[in-house]
């Protein structure tokens, strides 16, 4: 009985590794001034879980930072499903950060 357990107690837990490392995104606006400028894009965030949280915002908030941006709000965040039907809408921001 405990060599029947042992394969599948090590699927299970390599699932649950593969599911845990899946690409995480997060979409937002983001501007500069003098002249105003106003930009929406997606970025990848390396957060687990992959849910709204401070840490998405902080991730963000610093990767567009020091491409000279403001972060104004963090819209959602989603897995690679959600990922394609935005990049149409973040022209040259998708995943620039």
């Amino acid at each position: 009985m405990t060599r029947a357990l042992f394969p599948i107690a090590t699927v299970a837990l390599t699932l649950a590794a593969t599911a845990s490392q899946a690409a995480c995104y997060a979409d937002y606006k983001a501007k500069q001034d003098d002249p105003l400028r106003l930009h929406y894009g997606v970025i990848e965030v390396g957060v687990s879980p992959c849910a709204m949280s401070e840490d998405v915002k902080r991730v963000v908030e610093e990767r567009v930072a020091a491409g000279g941006w403001m972060l104004l709000q963090v819209q959602s965040v989603f897995d690679e499903s959600g990922l394609e039907a935005k990049k149409a809408d973040a022209g040259e921001f998708y995943l620039r950060f």
